[in-house]
This record gives structure tokens, sequence and C-alpha cells, in this order.
């Protein structure tokens, strides 16, 4: 009864041995079993390079600045005696803005004149008789003298009665008014300030390392506040020196405000076409590959992943210049390219132009 038992064990398991190696053979078993794996292609994306034009451009930050920029003060200190100008509005250039009292220089330019008179009167007839030599020459010339010196203390006062006086520098707009009709005022005192907005100034800056790049003519767009509107400048004044601290240099644009669009002192938001190129070959930056002795991309020939040699140059947020290594129709690749090797086999999922 045992050996019968132990009989029909072992069949049962020769049995279950015999099914699995000839009916439950693996469906992913390969039926080549010396398969070549280097045959299989490796899936990539691509991309045509092609040439298009090219601008470096730059951002940075700056500030609106009126073309012209004053703070009306006195020259000499005294009672203001009145203000001829309204707040915000615009003055032209030399207009009478304030005065400050000045009688005391008015009867001293009275009192010189009536002197210069006199002086005047007594030169002419000591010239009538130094003709017919009843005086001497010591004495006209001594008249004549007089004559003059009075003459130059007239100018004198004159200059001093200028100083009550402020006209505007330039014609613009005024500003708020600091000061009142009747207030004393000296040197120190601000009165208004007038500001030339016809014309701005953007004042920023950019990395040294792009000061090559930039002249002046060079065009900069803007953007302030919140508006969506863009404007347009030109770079006239470029800064000599670079700042030790920042490493930045300083660069500043004339824009014309002739429609009073933007207001000094706003933060704008600027762009700087730094040069431009008409035909310059680009490609994504992802198939770039870093090298020890440079830089490499690969390219599709025949099929198969080729590493080309290639210098690059100017880049922006998505692309980068091929200098040389590469030419126009040639087919980078993209993705996939650190597991490939010279002459692997590849197979485009996408290409992309």
């Amino acid at each position: 009864m045992k050996l019968r038992t132990i009989l029909i064990i072992v069949s049962l398991i020769i049995i279950l041995i015999l099914i699995k190696l000839f009916f439950l053979k693996p469906e992913n078993e390969s039926p080549v079993k010396n398969a070549n794996p280097k045959d299989k292609a490796t899936n990539v994306t691509g991309y045509v390079v092609y040439s298009r034009i090219l601008e470096n451009k730059l951002f940075s930050t700056g500030t609106i600045l009126a073309n012209e920029q004053v703070e009306l003060r006195p020259e000499v200190s005294g009672k203001l005696t009145f203000l001829h100008f309204q707040e915000g509005s615009y003055v032209q250039k030399g207009s009478l803005l304030a005065k400050i009292n000045d009688i005391d220089l008015q009867a001293q330019l009275k009192k010189s004149a009536l002197q210069l008179k006199l002086a005047k009167d007594r030169k002419d007839r000591l010239k009538g008789m130094l003709d017919i030599q009843g005086v001497s020459q010591e004495e006209y010339d001594a008249a004549n003298n007089l004559v003059q010196t009075t003459a130059a203390d007239m100018d004198f006062i004159n200059a001093q009665i200028a100083k009550t006086e402020i006209h505007a520098p330039f014609s613009g707009h005024i500003g708020l008014r600091q000061v009142s009709e009747g207030s004393f005022v000296s040197s120190n005192t601000v009165i208004a300030t007038i500001q030339q907005t016809d014309q701005l100034k953007i004042d920023f800056t950019v990395p040294e390392k792009y000061a090559s790049l930039i002249n002046k003519g060079d065009m900069v767009h803007f953007t302030v506040g919140n508006s969506k509107d863009q404007f347009t400048a030109k770079v006239y004044a470029i800064q000599t020196m670079i700042d030790q601290q920042t490493r930045n240099i300083s660069i500043r644009a004339l824009f014309s405000n002739s429609k009073s669009s933007v207001i000094p002192g706003s933060f704008a938001r600027v762009e700087l076409i730094a040069n431009k190129k008409e035909a310059a070959l680009m490609v994504p930056t992802e198939a770039v590959i870093p090298d020890l002795k440079g830089k490499k991309v690969f390219v599709a020939k025949n099929g198969k992943a080729q590493p080309i040699k290639v210098e690059t140059g100017l880049r922006n947020d998505a692309q980068i210049e091929i200098i040389t290594g590469l030419k126009e129709g040639d087919t980078v690749i993209t993705t996939g390219i650190m597991s490939l090797k010279p002459d692997t086999k590849i197979k485009f999922i996408s290409i992309n132009k």
C-alpha cells in the first residue's frame, strides 16, 4: 500500500513538471535567445536647425526722471512780496515767478542815479573848460572817474535787485508751493519745484559683462506702474566707469513725453535690445551637453546619433545660439541624449521646427 502511494505521488510530480515545461512557457520569453540589444532603437525627439533673427535682450529696472528739475530758491534773504504762478501750471522760460522786497535797493538806485546825473553835468562843464585850458587835465580826469564809479555802483545795485527776483530757468511745470506771500525767506527756503516733463530721462543699470554690447542710439522699451502700455526711448549717455560695489554700469535714455503719459519719479521695467543678428542658428538649451573639451550636441545621421562639438554664443530663456559645428537643416536630438552613444540607433517620436 505504501509503495503504491509513493508511485502515485511521483507520477503526479512528473506530470506537473511536464505540464510546466511544455504548456506553461512564458509569453514574454524571446524566441531568439541570442538577440543583440544594440539593434534596438532609442526613442528620442528632435529639433530642425534653421536661421532666425536673434535679439539680445537685457532686462533691468530703472527710475523715470524729469529732463530738467530745479528747486526754486531765492539768492538773498527778505520778505516775499508776491508769487506770480499757479501750482501745477506751465510757465515759459524767463517768466517772473516770485519777488522779494527791494525797497531799500530801489532807494539806493535812485540816489545813485541822481549822483550820476550830477557827475555827468560836472564832467561836461569841465570838458568845455579843458578845451580852453580853464582847468587842468587832472581835474577833468577826476570828474570822469567819478562818473564811471557812480555808473558801476548803479550796476551793482541793479545786480542786487535782480537777485530779489526769481525767474523760470526753463519752460516747464511748477509743482506745489512751499511758502506764502509775506513769508520771510532765505537762500535755504524752497519756494517750489519746476520740472521739464516734455522730455524724460530713464536711468537704469546693467551688469558689467554686458557693457561692451551697449552703444549710444540703442533702443529701450519700458513700462511703468501697472500700465500695460510700452514706451520707447533711446540711449544717449553711458557712464564711463563701472560701480565698484555693484559691478554695474549706469545708462541713461531719453523719452519724448509730448502726451504727458509718464510721470517723473515712476518705477520703470526696462527691456534693452543690445544687439541684433539677422541670421543666427538657434537650438533648445537642453540639446547642448557640457563636455570636458567644451560643448557638444547629438545630431541624427542615417538613423544614428552622432556627437558634434559646437561653439555657443548668445542665449535667451529657451534657446542658445550655435556659432560653429552645425548648419541649417541639421536635426539635433533634444531628449534622451544622456543615454546616447556614438552610432546609437534612434527613432524619432516627434521633430520640432
